[in-house]
Parts: C-alpha cells; sequence; structure tokens
C-alpha cells in the first residue's frame, strides 16, 4: 500500500464528528424535552392545586349566599377541609375587599393583584408572589363569579411545595435512553468510520496522482458497495479525465480572467455555465433585477438576440452552419456589445462586452481634436493675415505697420494662453501625482490675483469684497489654487459686465475642507447653459467670447483644480442674476 503522509492531523475524524452531530441533536432534543416535561408537570402540579383552590371558592360562593355571617361560615368551611391555614378573600367588583380572614386590618384596592387581574379576564386565574398586606408568600386561586372575585390562598409551607413538587422519573427514564443511543451510535457511526477512512485514503492517493496498487477491502455492505463502484468508476474515468484535464483548464481560466459577460445554453435555454461579469452586465442593462443567467434573454433590449433565436432554432432546414447576430446598447450611461453565436447542436452563447470606456474615449478624442483644431485655426489664421499683409506691402505706413504688429502680438499672447491651458489639463489627467504641494494661505493669494487684475477691474468699474474668516491656508498646488481663482476673477472680470460686485467668501469650515463662493452681480447665463459651463471650449457666447480673448478652457481647469484638492464645484445663475461658484478644497490632501 502507498504510504501518504498525513496534513490533517488537527482535523477530527468524520466518524467522532458524525457521531458527535447526531449525538448532539439527540442531546438537544432530550434536554428541550426534560425543560418541556419539567414545565408541563410544573404546570400540572399547579393546575392540580388551582382547581383544589378553584373548587373551594365556588363552595365558599355557595354557602355565602345561604347565610348572613360570612365570617362564621368561612371557619366552618375550614373546619371541613384538611388546609386549616387556608386564607379566604372576597373583593367586590370596584376592587374593594369585602372580606378576608389573614387579620390585616387595612386593604388596598386588589383589583391590581395579577391572580385578580387574570380572573377578570379570563373568569379564573392563579399567582404565586408575596402578599402586599401580610408580607407572606401564598399561592392564589381567584374565580370571577358574577363580577365578586373568590379568592383562596394557601401559604407557601412545606405542604404546599410537597404538593407542587414534580415527579422526576421522567428525567431517570431519559437518561437511561440518552446512554443506550450513546452506546449504539457509537458502534453505528465508527463501523462508517472506517470505510469512510479508506475511501479518504483512496482519494488522498487520487489526488496526488499515486494510483493504488492494491485492491481495498470494504465491508458487505450498501456503503460498501459504493465504495466498490466509486473505485471502480475511477478507473474507467481516469483516461478520459486526463485527457479533457487541458481543455478544462483552458476554459476554467478563459472564465476567471475574462472582461466580459459569458453565458452557454443548452437549445431549450438552460444554463450550462456562465461567468459573474454575465449576470452583473445583465442587470446594468435590465429595468428588472436578474437573478439567473437564464433570464436575460427577456430583457426588452435583448430583443433582437431573442427573435434571431426564435428563428433559427426550431428551423431544421436552415444550413448546417454556425449563425452569428450582435446587437449594441446604449444603457444608463453604459454602452454594451452583445453578440450570440448559435452552434451545431443548437447550443447557444451570448457575451456581453462593456464598451462604454472605448466609445467614450473615441468620441471625447474626436471632439477633443476638433475643438483644438477650431480654437488653433483662428489665432494662426489671424497672424498669417498679418504677416502676409506686412509682407505683400513694403510701402506700408509706420502706424498700419505697428497695428498688423500688435494684432499678431495679441494673438499670439492668445495662442499660448491656449496652449498654456491645454497643457495644464494634460498635466491633470494623465500626470496629476507630479504637481508640488506646499502650505498656500488663501487670503494671500487672493490679494496676488487682485493686485494683478486691477487694471481690468477698475477700468470697468468693478468694486471686489473678500471675506476669508479664520485666515484659510491649504496644504496643495499653489498654481493649480491660482487657476482657480485667477480663472474665476478673470470669467467675472470678461462676461459680467461693468459696475458689478464680485464677492469671495469662505462661509464654512469643518475639520476636513473649507467651502467656498465665489459670485458677481452681473449679466449671468441661462439656466440651459450653467450644466454645461465647466467643458472644454464650451462657449456661452462663441462671438464675444472670442472678441474678449478667451480660450474656453478656463472653467474647465478650474473644476479639474478643484478636483485635484478632492472637492467639488457647482454653479447657479440666471440671465440678469449674476453668476456663483459653490466650491469646497480639502485643507490637506
Amino acid at each position: 500500500m502507498v504510504k501518504i503522509e498525513s496534513t490533517t492531523k488537527s482535523r477530527i475524524p468524520f466518524s467522532q464528528r458524525l457521531f458527535w452531530s447526531i449525538f448532539a441533536m439527540f442531546l438537544g432534543f432530550t434536554v428541550c424535552f426534560l425543560l418541556f416535561q419539567y414545565q408541563r408537570e410544573r404546570e400540572f402540579a399547579q393546575e392540580k392545586l388551582n382547581n383544589v383552590l378553584g373548587n373551594y371558592n365556588y363552595q365558599l360562593f355557595r354557602r355565602t349566599q345561604q347565610a348572613e355571617n360570612i365570617n362564621k361560615v368561612v371557619h366552618r368551611f375550614i373546619d371541613d377541609i384538611p388546609q386549616k391555614d387556608l386564607r379566604v378573600t372576597i373583593i367586590d367588583p370596584a376592587g374593594k375587599v369585602l372580606f378576608d380572614n389573614s387579620g390585616a386590618e387595612e386593604f388596598n384596592n386588589h383589583n391590581d393583584r395579577s391572580e385578580v387581574r387574570k380572573a377578570r379576564l379570563y373568569n379564573e386565574g392563579f399567582a404565586i408572589r408575596s402578599s402586599n398586606s401580610t408580607g407572606k408568600r401564598y399561592f392564589y386561586t381567584a374565580t370571577n363569579i358574577g363580577g365578586y372575585i373568590y379568592r383562596s390562598a394557601l401559604p407557601w409551607d412545606p405542604y404546599t411545595q410537597r404538593v407542587l413538587t414534580i415527579d422526576k422519573d421522567f428525567i431517570y427514564f431519559m437518561a437511561l435512553m440518552t446512554l443506550i443511543f450513546f452506546f449504539v451510535l457509537s458502534r453505528f457511526t465508527f463501523s462508517i468510520g472506517r470505510t469512510i477512512s479508506k475511501l479518504r485514503d483512496f482519494a488522498l492517493n487520487v489526488e496526488k496522482d499515486r494510483i493504488p496498487e492494491n485492491e481495498y477491502v470494504f465491508p458487505n455492505d450498501e456503503l460498501g458497495d459504493i465504495s466498490k463502484n466509486i473505485v471502480r468508476l475511477y478507473h474507467r474515468q481516469q483516461k478520459a479525465k486526463d485527457e479533457l484535464s487541458m481543455e478544462r483548464e483552458k476554459l476554467i481560466k478563459h472564465f476567471q480572467y475574462a472582461k466580459e459577460g459569458f453565458a452557454m445554453f443548452t437549445s431549450e435555454g438552460r444554463e450550462i455555465l456562465s461567468n459573474i461579469q454575465f449576470v452583473q452586465f445583465a442587470n446594468l442593462i435590465s429595468d428588472m433585477q436578474i437573478r439567473q443567467s437564464e433570464d436575460a434573454i427577456d430583457i426588452p433590449e435583448l430583443e433582437p438576440i431573442h427573435m434571431f433565436l426564435s428563428k433559427n432554432i426550431p428551423n431544421t432546414n436552415r444550413k448546417r452552419k454556425v449563425l452569428r447576430e450582435s446587437v449594441t446598447v446604449d444603457k444608463n450611461g453604459k454602452i454594451f456589445l452583445i453578440e450570440c453565436i448559435l452552434f451545431l447542436d443548437n447550443s447557444y452563447e451570448i457575451s456581453i462586452n462593456d464598451i462604454s470606456r472605448q466609445e467614450e474615449e473615441s468620441r471625447m478624442k474626436r471632439q477633443l481634436t476638433q475643438n483644438v483644431a477650431h480654437e488653433l485655426k483662428t489665432p494662426v489664421s489671424s497672424i498669417q493675415g498679418y504677416l502676409e499683409t506686412i509682407i505683400s506691402n513694403p510701402q506700408l505706413p509706420d502706424d498700419k505697420h505697428r497695428f498688423f504688429l500688435e494684432r499678431c502680438y495679441s494673438q499670439s499672447t492668445r495662442l499660448t494662453g491656449l496652449l498654456r491651458d491645454i497643457s495644464v489639463l494634460n498635466r491633470l489627467d494623465e500626470a496629476s501625482e507630479m504637481f508640488e504641494l506646499s502650505e498656500v494661505n488663501i487670503r494671500k493669494l487672493v490679494g496676488e490675483i487682485e493686485k494683478e487684475c486691477s487694471k481690468e477691474i477698475e477700468e470697468k468699474k468693478i468694486t471686489t469684497e473678500v471675506i476669508l474668516p479664520g485666515n484659510p491656508a491649504i496644504y496643495g498646488n499653489y498654481s493649480l489654487l491660482y487657476s482657480i481663482f485667477r480663472n474665476l476673477y478673470d470669467n467675472a472680470i470678461a462676461y459680467a459686465g461693468e459696475g458689478i460686485h464680485i464677492t469671495v467668501n469662505c462661509y464654512k469650515e469643518d475639520p476636513k475642507f473649507y467651502y467656498f463662493s465665489f459670485s458677481d452681480n452681473g449679466v449671468g447665463v441661462s439656466e440651459e447653459h450653467v450644466n454645461r459651463i465647466f467643458e472644454r471650449f464650451y462657449r456661452v457666447d462663441k462671438g464675444r467670447s472670442r472678441k474678449v480673448g478667451g480660450t474656453g478652457l478656463g472653467l474647465s481647469i478650474v473644476k479639474n483644480g478643484v478636483n485635484f484638492h478632492k472637492g467639488q464645484i457647482s454653479a447657479k445663475s440666471g440671465l440678469g442674476k449674476g453668476m456663483t461658484f459653490f466650491f469646497t478644497l480639502k485643507k490637506k490632501i
């Protein structure tokens, strides 16, 4: 026999786990039964004593109805019964004690006593508690007869405790049955354990590719027959297993690393295999939750695939070749390419590939290329036109010559700004980790910007107000923070109009963020443009924007700068209502 080194020394054998599992369940059942039976016996004893006292209550009711002196009747009744220390109480419907033989002189309202409350609700009630009147512990039984409560009580003495004592014979019986079950189960499970141990040795040999050289001997029972068949089937399937193992490994690896959702189905639509991505993508496409791969074919967006399968699967006359169908779905902001391949045996596979990123990148590249080309074309054409005029007219007057050169310089400055802004955005998109970080004082930074823009501010008669309580400072990139506030100032100066008022306000601070607002009371923009003003090259008034020399990238740089500092930005405006930007900046990134 091949010797196998043990790697599971600390593991409890199956036979022991089986034994202790079954025995624990039996023991749990036994404990539950004992608790149940104990409770039943306890309730039975209480009910027995309750019936006795309840019978006393009815007898007292009948006797007191025929006599005028209740005290004599009660004492005569007690003399006739074995319980000489019986306490009798009669309570009227209002809870007042009409009679009590306990000797207590004062009684409060008894309708709040637990046994009395039960009797009011169910005509009978009992309780074990201490008396508020005498301080002694009693077993009470109360009976509601015509609204009056007749209550009998026995003191909690040895006699009462003996009456309520539970017969424990059932406990001894269950203990004996548990012991017998223990020995029978141990013999049965350990016999199973020996057979399973042999099967385990066989399985370990198979796992390590050590084919057993000996014949395993199993017991002559049903489990032994199953074990023999397992060994026989192993030898039969070993060859087929070796041939298929490589193809199986390829298929598993394909599923593990595939980025697309994939599922294969029988001709009846039953799932053969699928990966996690398939159901996830199907749920992104569907408006209803998809739990199983089979449900994906019923998604309305996959109706072309469904029609393709319905047309070709029942068609016995179709050409014997593999058919393919594909459909593109644009749903919930994502674009999916869905392909279906129908095989010769009418089984089919469906793949779902998320091509949103490729489509979006392609669209953005096309748009960016068009916008950049368009923006570069204007200043380059202007410079070229002015230079051609100068070259073509050597005798051009000095004032005209200077004018054209100044225009060339102006357009080249605009071109430089455009290239600079594009460079900043590219760095933010592709190399944001290269920006250096330092402590930046926002009050000082805003002051520097206002000095640089003072000429334009004075020319347009603009007033400014800076409200920065607490002297906010941010550990971030100086050039990006400068670009945020400078572009907001430039935007307001260029487009808000003359005689406006600009306000920079740090209106809130929490442990992590500063909350800023930048507002003006200028002309504003219509609401339809507000959500798009942060897009690259987007212009509200293209003609006026080009006239004042904007690149169309300023607010896009602002948004990306805010995002770099882990914040968010939004805008609010309306025609004639001015423009307000709300944004947050993290204190330390």
